[in-house]
């Protein structure tokens, strides 16, 4: 346990002296300001945009600004956080295949399972810390300029979007453990969510699709409930733990 600890303290110490924590942590509040500020300026952005609509025949209305339109913004913005999170921490493991620092660890003692404990661990974390923070940030901009009651099932929507955050961090450690350098653990990362995508426009299999729950919107507005999405959370905790103990798995064989 103690090796453990101390693997995922080296862990957090490099990303900190990488500055990728920083990055992250920048990132987050950034897109956790943007929701509302977004939502806020969309009046204004319309009044400035009126005379030159109004040239094409097209006029604008009154625009009534609600929670919910920074929470579309936040539906809208955290899939972007998501795929720069991926792109950043692909190479949580491929840079010590290079650089071979992997070998001298194991050649201490320290067992393969708890690096890769350690290592999915940190990116459990970082994710959640983000996430959350980005959360917190727009509904706490968003309960002082509105009311967050408008938006329907509001803490499950977030928490599948969290959910499919840990299912897709569960990928990029089962691909690290397959593939040795991090372009390999994109594409394979972005293939299976790719085809998730593609197959939830089959009707019949979109329920059970881990990317249903990112269709958040559908929860705030009342358009699904979320019993509509127990099916997609059972296929997303059955696969990510497949996903956790088949790179156990492969780390254990792999030659590094």
């Amino acid at each position: 346990m103690r090796s453990l600890l101390a693997f995922t303290k080296k862990e957090i110490t490099e990303h900190m002296r990488s500055g990728k924590i920083l990055f992250l942590g920048i990132l987050f509040v950034l897109f956790g300001i943007m929701n509302p500020a977004v939502a806020k300026l969309t009046p204004w952005l319309m009044e400035m945009l009126a005379d030159s609509l109004a040239e094409s025949g097209m006029t604008i209305t009154e625009v009534n600004i609600t929670a919910m339109d920074s929470w579309v913004q936040f539906f809208k913005n955290i899939p972007m956080a998501l795929i720069a999170f991926v792109l950043l921490e692909s190479n949580i493991f491929t840079k010590e295949y290079r650089s071979g620092t992997l070998i001298l660890s194991l050649t201490k003692g320290l067992q393969r399972y708890k690096v890769m404990t350690a290592k999915t661990a940190v990116l459990i974390l970082l994710w959640s810390v983000g996430y959350w923070l980005c959360y917190g940030i727009t509904y706490a901009y968003n309960a002082y300029f509105w009311d967050n009651a408008i938006a329907k099932s509001l803490p499950f929507s977030v928490l599948c979007w969290w959910v499919f955050g840990l299912w897709v961090i569960a990928l990029m450690s089962l691909f690290s453990a397959l593939f040795s350098t991090n372009t390999c653990v994109l594409v394979g990362t972005g293939g299976v969510v790719m085809v998730s995508a593609l197959l939830s426009m089959i009707p019949k299999l979109t329920e059970y699709l881990p990317t249903l729950l990112t269709d958040g919107n559908s929860l705030i507005y009342g358009v699904k409930e979320p019993d509509a999405y127990i099916a997609a959370l059972a296929v997303v905790g059955s696969t990510a733990l497949a996903a956790l103990v088949g790179g156990l798995i492969l780390f254990n064989k792999k030659q590094l």
